[in-house]
């Protein structure tokens, strides 16, 4: 994760942490108002018959929202998430993160997450999530 959230330590995320010797190790990078990853799922992520676990995608997309936020400097929790699968990714197959801010409500930023397949562009999953800011440095997001 970005040294943009100074006090925040995400080095064992199990998502983005470099630290965790388990993680998926995902780099997440802003690219205007998108919050962008990579991510080859490998043999460990393996659910059913070489695809990848919906709780790994589920994992990457979480994550691919809360780091719109903590790229920025804002820290918060997930509140609430929910994922819809429209195809399948298999084990090796890199997949592409894209997130996005929707709005906020109150002390509740709205983001949208999707994943789809590198090679043909394919929607692997889509979710959406509300979370909980506590902090943002600021006072609030703009």
């Amino acid at each position: 994760m970005s040294a943009a959230a100074g006090a925040i330590d995400a080095r064992r995320c199990f998502a983005c942490g470099a630290d965790n010797p388990i993680g998926l190790k995902i780099r997440f990078r802003l690219d205007g108002d998108v919050c962008r990853g990579e991510f080859t799922p490998g043999p460990d992520h393996t659910g059913f018959e070489g695809t990848t676990h919906g709780g790994i995608l589920y994992s990457a997309l979480d994550d691919a929202m809360a780091n719109w936020l903590y790229l920025r400097g804002v820290s918060a929790h997930t509140a609430r998430c929910e994922v819809r699968y429209r195809g399948v990714l298999a084990s090796g197959s890199a997949v592409r993160l894209e997130s996005r801010l929707i709005r906020m409500k109150g002390r509740f930023a709205i983001l949208e997450a999707r994943a789809t397949r590198t090679h043909d562009g394919a929607l692997v999953a889509e979710s959406r999530g509300t979370f909980h800011v506590f902090d943002d440095g600021r006072g609030g997001l703009r």
